[in-house]
């Protein structure tokens, strides 16, 4: 039987090699490699139990053998239950909620002067640069001497008016050159009253050419400068207010299903050193034409240190399985049957190897969840078990 054994080892070792030098005359091409890969496995798994096959009949047959048969030192790992979480990865981004680019309230103009630099602080309402305001101001000039022109016509209107009253009051006069006089009173005031609110207006377009911040934060861009047109699609000043931050990531849309808002994650920043945990706390509801995603934003805690646009891992909760069975994923192999593992069993004084087979759930890291074939208690071999047939003798201790 030995002679047996070894003959159709040497067969199948002859038969192995010879399947690896066919593939390698093959197309070189990645996906001919990675079919190879898989068929290589499927026959080392096929050839691994063919020989655990054979071991078993040899040492039900020659049981001397068997007794020549050394158990073989284990580790053993008790099966508990623990809640099992799968996270997908995503490359995101950390954000600002407040971003402002600065423009005036007019139509804009000639920048006469910039009040502010890079990397300044400011603040709500200050002043950030000072257009030509030159036409304005003559508007304002010549609309005020108007107004002045009319007030002196209205002071002499009144005049006339007061001194014809006092003559009809005497009885001179006639009452027709005294309605006359008034309703060139009430005519002047009108007028004066009209280029009043001129003079309001053109000195509010002169106001314009004062550019104010409409958000606290700090200067992060100017592209503007003096004498250039402001604004245009090249120049502009852009305010960030780093204190109110967000992180944004694009997840793939065959995720929609399984990402809520209140959906936990967690959030590292490799370029910080700094890892904390959020939830998702908006979804866009649109998937983007070119993305095939959905943007998710995420809170980011008062008073980390981040700047807009620093790269951010998201790891987002998409599976949750409370009081599960996980084990290390390299303890899963392969056979005729489908996924198995070992686990120890005790048969009397001896403690025996035992093939089980499994349903694998999710995978996370390297762990993988186990639907069904594993009970809380089982003792997993997590070291040792490589070539290990099943009822064959093992040990924990070193003799």
């Amino acid at each position: 039987m030995k002679k047996l054994l070894t003959t159709g080892m040497m067969i199948l070792l002859i038969s192995f090699i010879s399947s690896c030098g066919d593939t390698g005359k093959k197309d070189n091409s990645l996906s001919q490699k990675k079919a190879q890969l898989e068929k290589l496995k499927t026959q080392k798994d096929n050839l691994d139990n063919k020989i655990s096959d054979l071991q078993k009949e040899i040492a039900k047959i020659d049981t001397s053998s068997s007794a020549e048969l050394k158990p073989k030192l284990v580790a053993l790992t008790p099966v508990s239950p623990v809640d099992f979480k799968h996270y997908l990865t995503l490359q995101g981004s950390v954000d600002s909620k407040n971003i402002s680019y600065i423009t005036p309230t007019g139509q804009g103009g000639l920048v006469k002067a910039i009040y502010v630099k890079q990397g300044d602080k400011i603040h709500k309402g200050q002043l950030i640069l000072k257009l030509d305001d030159a036409v304005a101001q003559q508007n304002v000039t010549a609309v005020k001497q108007q107004m002045g022109s009319v007030k002196v016509q209205l002071d002499l209107a009144k005049s006339v008016y007061q001194r014809q009253k006092n003559l009809w009051d005497q009885q001179i006069g006639t009452q027709v050159q005294l309605l006359q006089d008034q309703t060139n009173v009430e005519s002047l005031q009108n007028q004066l009253k009209t280029i009043q609110a001129n003079v309001n207006i053109a000195q509010e377009q002169a106001n314009q050419s004062n550019v104010y911040s409409d958000v606290n934060g700090t200067v992060d861009d100017i592209t503007i400068h003096v004498g250039e047109t402001f604004p245009s699609l090249s120049g502009y000043i852009r305010i960030v207010n780093e204190t109110d931050l967000k992180i944004t990531v694009t997840i793939p849309e065959n995720y929609s299903g399984q990402v809520s808002k209140g959906t936990k994650v967690i959030v590292q920043l490799p370029d910080a050193a700094n890892t904390f945990n959020s939830e998702i706390s908006f979804l866009s509801q649109s998937i983007g034409a070119t993305t095939r995603g959905f943007t998710a934003e995420i809170k980011v805690p008062k008073g980390m240190k981040l700047r807009p646009n620093q790269i951010a891992m998201v790891s987002i909760l998409d599976y949750n399985a409370p009081n599960s069975i996980a084990i290390p994923v390299n303890t899963l192999q392969t056979g005729q049957d489908g996924k198995y593992v070992l686990v120890a069993e005790k048969k009397g004084d001896e403690l025996l190897a035992k093939k089980v087979n499994i349903v694998p759930g999710q995978l996370s890291g390297d762990s993988i969840e186990i639907k069904q074939g594993l009970q809380t208690g089982d003792q997993l071999i997590t070291q040792g078990y490589q070539g290990l047939f099943d009822e064959q003798p093992i040990t924990t201790t070193v003799k």
